[in-house]
């Protein structure tokens, strides 16, 4: 799982829900500003972070993974 991917996830996953970055960052107990940089790719998420955002968007961590890899096949 590449950041890129990550990134592309998360942002995919936010819009679905019709939810603003403000909306999400608020559910997952982080500042706006930090999770623009992650769904733009230019900061890496700590596990724990990680956590935060699979708990705040209804989805296990694994699942948040498993899509990440799901994109990752599909691009190559």
């Amino acid at each position: 799982m590449t950041v890129a991917q990550f990134a592309q996830v998360l942002r995919q996953l936010r819009e679905e829900r019709g939810w603003s970055q403000e909306h999400l960052a608020e559910r997952a107990n982080l500042n706006r500003s930090y999770l623009g940089e992650v769904e733009r790719g230019c900061a890496v998420p700590s596990l724990l972070t990680l956590d935060k955002l699979a708990v705040a968007l209804g989805v296990r961590l694994s699942f948040l993974i498993a899509c990440c890899e799901h994109s990752k096949n599909h691009e190559a």
